[in-house]
């Protein structure tokens, strides 16, 4: 059983420790939020302790509370505060941030000289299916025109990372991006491919957070049979499926 912590405890990092702490692969031993607080139990699960990051010396936390890895939905600027800890002990890394900055990727990718980190600003597994087969669409059929849309809860003020990674990946201007913003949606994504005589919709709905702790527990369970180093969810998702096809050729 994988021992995890889990960082972040807002509404994204809340469905994900639902998930993680029902799931039978994993034990969750600790969970972190970014403001100063005494440590609690956590709502639900009172084994499992709530803590702030603010102040806390992790060297002593983690010799204290040892995981084998940690899944971060917090915010870019975390990574500085334990990264080296994670890099010392050779814990995993899951992160989730969407905000990561050329400065901060170069930081995780330090990082994987040490342990194996998976970043991905999007860790759902339906969304990076799509990105999958939104790069192979692109690749058979260059000249087709290409949109990305949007959609958000009404409080979300940025553009959508996933949407930027996504035009980003089929060579799209940030112009290509139609962002809505409406009620309570959790998540929606489209890209369209517009080709002469027909249209290809890829569609992707998070219908409840949960979806992200789905994600964090694939990516944990496969970036622990891989070596040290830097991941995207993209090459993770690419193995299962390599492994998957050499295994269908091979009855």
């Amino acid at each position: 059983m994988m021992k995890i912590g889990v960082l972040g405890y807002g509404r994204a990092g809340k469905a994900v420790v639902n998930v993680l702490s029902s799931d039978p692969r994993f034990q969750l031993c600790w969970v972190m939020r970014g403001r100063a607080a005494a440590t609690t139990p956590l709502e639900g699960l009172e084994q499992v302790p709530l803590v702030g990051l603010e102040g806390l010396d992790l060297e002593q936390w983690f010799d204290q509370h040892p995981v084998d890895a940690v899944v971060d939905f917090s915010q870019a600027d975390a990574v500085y505060r334990y990264g080296e800890v994670l890099r010392q002990r050779g814990i995993m890394l899951v992160s989730a941030i969407s905000a990561y900055s050329p400065e901060h990727l170069d930081y995780l990718r330090q990082m994987g000289q040490d342990t194996k980190v998976m970043s991905s600003p999007n860790i759902t597994l339906g969304i990076n299916f799509l990105l999958l087969a939104a790069k192979l669409l692109r690749e058979i059929a260059p000249f087709a025109d290409v949109e990305v849309i949007e959609q958000h809860f009404r409080d979300k003020p940025e553009v959508s990372g996933t949407a930027r990674k996504i035009a980003e990946s089929l060579q799209l201007e940030d112009g290509s991006i139609t962002s809505l913003r409406l009620g309570g949606i959790v998540g929606h994504h489209e890209v369209i491919f517009g080709f002469p005589h027909q249209t290809v919709r890829l569609i992707h709905d998070s219908i409840r957070r949960e979806a992200f702790g789905t994600g964090a527990a694939f990516a944990l369970q496969e970036l622990a049979q891989c070596e040290k180093g830097f991941y995207s969810f993209d090459d993770l998702l690419m193995k299962k499926i390599r492994s998957q096809l050499l295994g269908s050729t091979s009855h």
